[in-house]
């Protein structure tokens, strides 16, 4: 589906703000739209209409680009909806089943997705800051996603990719960032989160076994009582970061190797 006229036109104010200054952080850049005009704030469709086109339709259904804010969505099934560049900010989708949907682009800020299934989706440029996602499973979701001030306690990102796309920065350099975000208890074994931005999260007793957190930006961050046996350091910036009360620190890779070690909180 083409995007609308008003759709091309915030990709391209957002893409000329990435431009403009792409070492600000992204929530910084909100400043060029206005998440209070009713494009952000208002529905095109109800709950019913919804129900009824996934009812209707036997292939996708296409709500690329629809405005679908503030509704309750949840406990319904949308692995078959394309919700690229949706505007979802407010909405419930409190056990929605999203596995291996896109939601390229798509704006959720403040959504409720707790306990939500986003197994294998795509997150592009998502903006999720926010959102509530306690309990979700992202397990092998590719999230190059804005998730500052998220909670995702509990939630379980194992596999997951959220590593800087170093082939496509036409946008600047797209990566997940969890700055601020909430992550007890989550599980991130194996996740890549080369190049993330982990900056003041907590992870108290997360699960980061074998996770990968190379080049990561991890100051201020929280790992008190987190599991990080295997998990890669490698260049990572632990300027500030608690990692006193860590366990397996001593099967870490390459902690040895991380930027500012000496400023970490380690004892």
């Amino acid at each position: 589906m083409v995007p609308s006229c008003w759709m091309k036109g915030v990709l391209a104010a957002l893409a000329l703000a990435l431009a403009l200054s792409q070492a600000a952080a992204p929530q910084d850049l909100l400043r060029f739209l206005d998440l209070k005009s009713e494009e952000f704030t208002k529905a095109d469709m109800t709950r019913p209409e919804i129900e009824a086109a996934l009812a209707a339709v036997g292939g996708t259904v296409d709500l690329s680009g629809k405005r679908l804010n503030g509704l309750d969505l949840s406990g319904l099934d949308l692995r078959r909806a394309t919700l690229q560049a949706a505007r979802l900010n407010g909405a419930r989708l409190v056990g929605t089943n999203l596995d291996g949907v896109t939601l390229d682009q798509a704006w959720a800020l403040d959504a409720d997705l707790t306990g939500a299934r986003l197994r294998g989706a795509s997150l592009f440029a998502t903006q999720l800051m926010g959102a509530r996602l306690d309990g979700a499973d992202l397990s092998g979701a590719r999230i190059t996603a804005d998730l500052s001030r998220a909670s995702l306690k509990g939630a379980r990102l194992d596999g997951a990719d959220l590593s800087a796309d170093m082939r496509n920065q036409s946008m600047g350099l797209m990566r997940g960032v969890l700055r601020s975000a909430t992550l007890d208890g989550a599980s991130l074994a194996n996740a890549n989160l080369s190049r993330a931005v982990l900056e003041f999260a907590s992870l108290r007793d997360a699960s980061l076994e074998g996770a990968r957190l190379n080049g990561s930006e991890l100051a201020g961050a929280d790992f008190q009582g987190a599991d990080v046996a295997g998990a890669d350091f490698d260049s990572a910036d632990v300027t500030s970061t608690r990692l006193a009360g860590a366990r397996g620190r001593d099967k870490a890779l390459n902690l040895d190797r991380a930027k500012n070690l000496e400023r970490a909180v380690l004892d």
